[in-house]
Parts: structure tokens; C-alpha cells; sequence
């Protein structure tokens, strides 16, 4: 395919001018099943190259325990592309941001309470170098200089954003090149000063991320780079959700001009995203900008393809716009994956939460709260436990730095909900012989981008009881990490005919529930949720399962309505958060999955529903 150079401010492979087109699309985000399906739609629109970030917390989900197969076969994804035909523009910084948890970085590096990150602190470098130790060889096959498609390499991402270590991005590169990555290299940052005065380093390309003024964007990279080509490394043309917010929609008219004007300035782009797929698993990042704000489990992105590899009419749009300054391919445009709705499903069997400690996690004792980083628990939830001394009327729990959403139980019995981004306390009456005090506190994802990188999950300050202004630390906890990762050792019951509704939420739970995610800690300490009499407060959170037939797998949309927040798996695999806050309505389970016969549906629901009955439909709501 020829390697890249440079010269003259352009692009050249084997001394003809060339410029790229690229898309990206995140090979951990699809099912393998599909890649080929998604990467021959890239080419059919007219691109010549994909762009994927590689995720270390994918590859690295242990501290030297590596993992490249299934999803995370970046080899296989990298040489698929080559076969059609495809450049390949690799990012495998340490961070990568992505609205994906911890920006890629694995969670492990917070169990070092001193951890410093994306800087020159040694023990981070030290394990980049490790890493890099396992990634680097796996990649120099499938360079252009070794006959392969990648044919560029990004030092760091947008960390001009962050900091300006120039050690650090130096120690990168040097890493890279002493790894025999021997193609270019480059960085991409916003257009701001600061940025490109932080992220940058001389004599390596400099590429720019932005989504409109193309002429603005790339007049501000003249003052720092001359002589090279002009790259917009990321043209956002759409947007991503978090809960609790609308969908975002960026319509094709806007994002036709813009990618017209690049081009016509000669310059090369590359789509954020082409096709944004999906966070399965506990993979969505969150933000903290103003407050934290947790992404959905949808990466759609209003992207060219949707979520499901469905062509849009933005596809239409852009690929008629880059058929005036390339040729496209000569051959019809793949079609849709099948999709089917296999109806209502019916939930027949539960377990309980509180009956199933045993099978999900081993008790740690602590005389404090820890984090689940310092317990070696990477995602999902974590149960503290502690004996509350009575009498106590009206006495006020405090959550100091939840991290991020607690469900608060006195003897089993739900009091209310805390949320990071809303009110700290709850107020009980322990009676005069003591209480069993239980908090359930949910990893929501950890910070994705900014300063607040530092996201250790669980409750990473302590408890506190009290009255008033007049309070005191609890001591002496039991501690169960719950990662959810395996719910095999589940035992279920099946559920009486009659229990319909069991697991109706009182009215005014549900209603907390669905407020904006800024309530105010007045409105959040309503004792409306103290009365609640309902089944769901004597179940509490549980597992519910039930199967459903297929004749032929085809992808499906599972629609939850009535449900109330939780985690869905099919067959095992983990298909997401969902939340009937919104925007998202429904969970996208790509026919892959699926297998002729029964399938196996569980929910784990954390407030209850209406009726144990869920939907799979042919259509995705995403608000």
C-alpha cells in the first residue's frame, strides 16, 4: 500500500500525492462479527483510511495480565482492514479519552493512592513501559514499513487539554520509536493556544480536533507548524449523551459544508465518528465539568452509521460530497443487518441481592470504607456494611465523597438514594437496640477527560452519623466487592403467578428517581421514600431472568420500559446500563449474541418495575 511521507505540506505513498479520508470506529465498541460489515461501509462511502484508539484497559484488564483476543483482537481488526484495502491510522496512546472508562486507562493505577497520571511520574511510566513492552511488538508486523496498513501512529491524545509535560510526550514518542514504530507519528489537539502550546512537540506532526471553522482552526496551526500537511484528526460530526440530558443530533447540512470546506482547502480529515457503536459492559466514561454526568450506554453519535451499522442519510450526504474530490468504489452500497422484534419476554425467576452475597463476592473486613481500586475491583457495584449503635431519632447519615450512586438499607430496609451529583445524606431512626446500616453504592464510570481523572469509586472519604451540625466517623465495616462480571453462581427462584407487580416502586420513589440529576439536597431528604411499603422495599435490589426463543438470530433492540435502572445481560454478556432517566430507551443487542433456541435473559434491577416483562423490538429509541 506504500508508505507515508511528508513534504511540501502534503502527503505522498510511493511518490504520488495522496490525502486521507478516514473514519474512525473503535474495534472494542463492535462485535468482531461485525467489523468486516463496518469496514466495507467506510470503503463504500468513499474513505481510504479507519482510525481506532487502542484501549489499555481493554488489553490490560489485570496489572500484567494482557488480553487480544475476542473484542479486544486489535491485530485481527488492523489486518481486516488491510485485506480491503483500507489504511489504518492507529492511536495507542496510554489515554485516549473516547468517552470511555477512565479515558482507557485501567483502573488498577488508583489503587496507588499517590498515583500521578499522564505526566513523568515514574511509577505511571513505568507501567506505560510495561505496557507498551506487550503492545508495541504485537503492532511493528502491521506497519507500512513491515508491509501492514497502519500507516501513522499518535503519541498522546488531546493532552494540551491536560498538561503540558513536554518530558512526558517526549518519553512517548522515545518509547515508540525505540519500539521500532517507524512510521509518522503525531498528536492531535483542540485549537486553543494552550493546547497546542501544551500538546505538541517539535518535529512531530501536528494534527488539530474540531467540528466547524475549518479556515479558523487551521490559520491558528500555521502560527505553530509550517511546511507540513494540514490534518483535521478529528472532524466531530455529531455528539455523545449523558443520562439525563436529550439526544444530540448535529443534521447533515452543517456537517456537508464544513467537511466541503476542508476539503476544498486540501487538507486531510478524519470523522469522530464514522460509526460509534456501543459501551457495553461498564465501558461508558462521565464527565465533570460543572458536576459529574455519567454517558450513556449508547455511543451512537449520530454518526454516519448508526449504533447498529445501519447507513444514515449523513452517509448519503458526505459520501456525496467526497465523490467530488475521490473516486468512490465502483459497486453497490452493503445493506442493513436483519433485524427482528421477537416480542415480550417475561422474567419468571428472581434472586435477590441480599441473598446472594455469598455467590457474587468473599466479605473483606476494614476498620474504614475502602475504595474499590485499593480492594482490586475494577467496575460494577460494592456493598459496605456496618452495626449502627440506638437509640438514634432522625439521625443523619452522611456519605462524604460518594462515588457515584448509593442506595442506603437500614436492616434490609431501603431509606433512600444518594447520588455525587445531588444530596450527601439521608436521614433514619435507629431504634434503641442498634441497626444493620447497608450501603450499595454503584460505579457509574470514571472520568474520561479534564483535571478530575483521579475518579477512585465507592465511598473514598468515610461515613459519618449524626444530628445537626454534630457528627462522627463510622468505623468497623464489612465490604463485598461486586464486580459483576460473572453471575453464574446465581440461584433463582421462580416467581408465583400472582407476583405481577413484584417489585412496584412506590410512586414517589420513582418520581426521585427521575429528577434532574442536579436535585437539590432540600428536595433529595423528602421522607417520601421512608413510607414506601412496597414489594421493592422488602426485595430490594435482585436478579431477574427469563429466555425467549429464536428461530433465526438477528440483531434486536431491548426496550425496558417500566424498569428502573439496573444492567442487562443476554447469554452472558453484559449489554449495558440502562436508566429510565434517559435519553437512551432502549439497549442494542447485535444478533451475534444470540443463538438458535433459548436465550437466557437477566436483568439486575436496582429499584424495581411495574411488571416483569421486557421487549425486544426492531427499532432503537435513543431519546
Amino acid at each position: 500500500m506504500g508508505l507515508l511521507t511528508m513534504r511540501d505540506g502534503r502527503f505522498y505513498r510511493d511518490g504520488a500525492l495522496w490525502r486521507m479520508i478516514g473514519g474512525a470506529m473503535h474495534y472494542f465498541r463492535i462485535v468482531p462479527d461485525y467489523w468486516e460489515d463496518r469496514l466495507r461501509k467506510l470503503k463504500a462511502c468513499g474513505f481510504n483510511t479507519v482510525e481506532t484508539y487502542v484501549a489499555w484497559n481493554v488489553h490490560e484488564p489485570k496489572e500484567g495480565r494482557f488480553r487480544f483476543d475476542g473484542t479486544a483482537d486489535v491485530e485481527r481488526f488492523v489486518r481486516l482492514a488491510g485485506r480491503l484495502g483500507l489504511s489504518v491510522v492507529l492511536r495507542p496512546s496510554p489515554y485516549i479519552c473516547a468517552e470511555w472508562e477512565f479515558g482507557g486507562l485501567p483502573s488498577w493505577l488508583l489503587a496507588d493512592p499517590g498515583m500521578r497520571l499522564r505526566c513523568s511520574y515514574p511509577p505511571y511510566l513505568e507501567k506505560v513501559a510495561a505496557y507498551y513492552d506487550e503492545l508495541l511488538p504485537r503492532l511493528k508486523p502491521l506497519l507500512a514499513t513491515s508491509g501492514g496498513p497502519i500507516v501513522a501512529l499518535q503519541i498522546e491524545n488531546e493532552y494540551g487539554s491536560y498538561g503540558n509535560d513536554k518530558n512526558y510526550l517526549t518519553f512517548l514518542k522515545n518509547k515508540l520509536i525505540s519500539g521500532g514504530m517507524d512510521v509518522p507519528l503525531f498528536t492531535s489537539d483542540g485549537t486553543e493556544d494552550y493546547m497546542l502550546q501544551g500538546g505538541t512537540l517539535e518535529d512531530t506532526l501536528i494534527t488539530l480536533n474540531f467540528g466547524s471553522n475549518p479556515e479558523r482552526a487551521f490559520e491558528r496551526l500555521g502560527e505553530y507548524q509550517q511546511g507540513k500537511p494540514l490534518v483535521c484528526m478529528e472532524y466531530w460530526n455529531g455528539w455523545f449523551d449523558h443520562w439525563g440530558d436529550e439526544h444530540h443530533v448535529r443534521g447533515h447540512e452543517d456537517v456537508v459544508d464544513v467537511l466541503d470546506r476542508i476539503l476544498g482547502m486540501g487538507a486531510s480529515v478524519n470523522f469522530y465518528m464514522f460509526h460509534g457503536g456501543t459501551n457495553f459492559g461498564f465501558f461508558n466514561g462521565a464527565n465533570h465539568i460543572e458536576f459529574y454526568e455519567p454517558t450513556v450506554t449508547s455511543y451512537d453519535y449520530n454518526a454516519l452509521l448508526s449504533e447498529s451499522g445501519d447507513i444514515t442519510d449523513k452517509y448519503l450526504a458526505i459520501r456525496e460530497v467526497i465523490g467530488r474530490y475521490a473516486e468512490l468504489p465502483d459497486e453497490p452500497l452493503p445493506p442493513p443487518a436483519r433485524k427482528l422484534a421477537y416480542g415480550e419476554v417475561r422474567l419468571t425467576e428472581r434472586a435477590r441481592l441480599f441473598d446472594s452475597f455469598d455467590r457474587l463476592g468473599e466479605p473483606v473486613s476494614s476498620v474504614y470504607p475502602e475504595t474499590m481500586e485499593r480492594l482490586g475491583q475494577d467496575y460494577g457495584f460494592i456493598w459496605y456494611e456496618t452495626f449502627l449503635s440506638g437509640p438514634r431519632p432522625e439521625c443523619e447519615i452522611i456519605l462524604q465523597e460518594v462515588r457515584d450512586r448509593a442506595l442506603i438499607y437500614l436492616d434490609g430496609v431501603y431509606q433512600g438514594v444518594l447520588e455525587r451529583w445531588g444530596a450527601d445524606s439521608v436521614t433514619v431512626d435507629v431504634p434503641a437496640g442498634g441497626a444493620k446500616l447497608g450501603i450499595l453504592v454503584e460505579n457509574m464510570g470514571r472520568i474520561n477527560y479534564g483535571s478530575r481523572m483521579r475518579d477512585v469509586k465507592g465511598i473514598t472519604e468515610g461515613v459519618k452519623a449524626g444530628k445537626r451540625l454534630y457528627h462522627h466517623f463510622l468505623f468497623d465495616w464489612t465490604i463485598r466487592s461486586l464486580p459483576m462480571d460473572d453471575l453464574s453462581g446465581l440461584r433463582f427462584e421462580r416467581l408465583r403467578p400472582d407476583e405481577t407487580d413484584f417489585a412496584a416502586v412506590a410512586e414517589s420513589e420513582r418520581g426521585e428517581a427521575a429528577r434532574d440529576v442536579r436535585i437539590s439536597e432540600e428536595k433529595a431528604a423528602e421522607p417520601e421514600a421512608e413510607s414506601d411499603s412496597s414489594e421493592a422495599a422488602a426485595v430490594g435490589p435482585a436478579f431477574y431472568r427469563g429466555t425467549f426463543h429464536v428461530e433465526e438470530a438477528a440483531d434486536t433492540f431491548l426496550k425496558l420500559e417500566g424498569w428502573t435502572k439496573g444492567v442487562a445481560y443476554v447469554n452472558g454478556f453484559n449489554l449495558g446500563r440502562y436508566w429510565e432517566k434517559g435519553p437512551q430507551r432502549t439497549l442494542y443487542v447485535p444478533g451475534p449474541l444470540l443463538r438458535a433456541g433459548e436465550n437466557e435473559l437477566v436483568l439486575f434491577e436496582l429499584h424495581g418495575a411495574k411488571t416483569p416483562i421486557v421487549t425486544l423490538q426492531d427499532f432503537a429509541e435513543l431519546g
